[in-house]
């Protein structure tokens, strides 16, 4: 599973010199080499970290892989390819492909961005308040250290106070508030986890809460109207039928 996450999100990728990749904290990841090459005599090819080896390989396939990598990595010598394992946020960093000879030459290079789960957000209401039959609730959703107040009805949420939100492609976790099914939601995520808090919009709006608008008749008092004159027209209608009797038959 964690090897699938990793290979999509290089997948995903385009074959730019220098590519960032996010990875959830104790999983794995594989660094592709998105170039298909055969190392010459005297070529040595190597995988780097922060211009640290991590491992050699010669022209003969003879692998050497640093002491501190050790039960760490997998190398595919097939396609030059290194599988990172267990990753923790110390390993976050550039890792860089590259072939020596008589010259150097960098095949592809990466930025990994190990980050943790996110933290499941707390979303509380702040208001409820009903104009016109229509109700409207002010929340505010907090998560790792950053929060996002806004004003939701039964379509929409639009952001009214709070700090700012993390960009898609930032590394700060993303807060969101918006409405779903029935529900107001306020999701928070990274590039690489997410969870969620929900209220629901009928519990927090019932029916019951909204006043009729001035001047117009309720339900309830409609209903009371309708059955009185009903009963009315009912025993009228006996009364009618019992004198036509008696004088039918009088």
């Amino acid at each position: 599973m964690s090897l699938l996450l990793g290979f999509g999100l290089l997948t995903c990728i385009a074959s730019s010199e220098s590519s960032s990749v996010f990875v959830l904290k104790g999983q794995d990841v594989r660094l592709d080499v998105q170039e298909n090459f055969k190392l010459k005599e005297i070529e040595i090819f190597k995988w780097t970290f922060r211009s640290a080896n991590i491992l050699r390989c010669s022209d003969t396939l003879s692998v050497r892989v640093s002491p501190e990598y050790n039960n760490r990595v997998e190398f595919y010598t097939g396609n030059f390819s290194l599988l990172l394992k267990n990753l923790q946020q110390a390993d976050s960093g550039p890792y860089t492909a590259v072939v020596t000879g008589d010259k150097e030459k960098t095949i592809i290079a990466y930025l990994l961005i190990v980050q943790e789960r996110v933290e499941p957000p707390v979303l509380t209401v702040d208001s409820v308040s009903s104009i016109n039959g229509n109700c409207n609730v002010t929340v505010t959703c907090r998560g790792q250290n950053t929060s996002v107040t806004s004003s939701c009805n039964s379509s929409t949420c639009s952001q009214v106070g709070g700090e700012s939100r993390g960009a898609e492609t930032s590394t700060v976790p993303l807060l969101y508030v918006y409405v779903a099914g029935g529900f107001i939601i306020c999701n928070h995520s990274n590039q690489v986890s997410w969870a969620n808090d929900t209220k629901e919009i009928v519990e927090l709006c019932p029916m019951k809460s909204v006043s009729p608008p001035a001047g117009s008749m309720s339900v309830c008092m409609l209903k009371i109207i309708l059955v009185s004159v009903g009963l009315v027209i009912m025993i009228s209608a006996v009364i009618t039928v019992h004198i036509r009797d008696r004088f039918h038959y009088g």
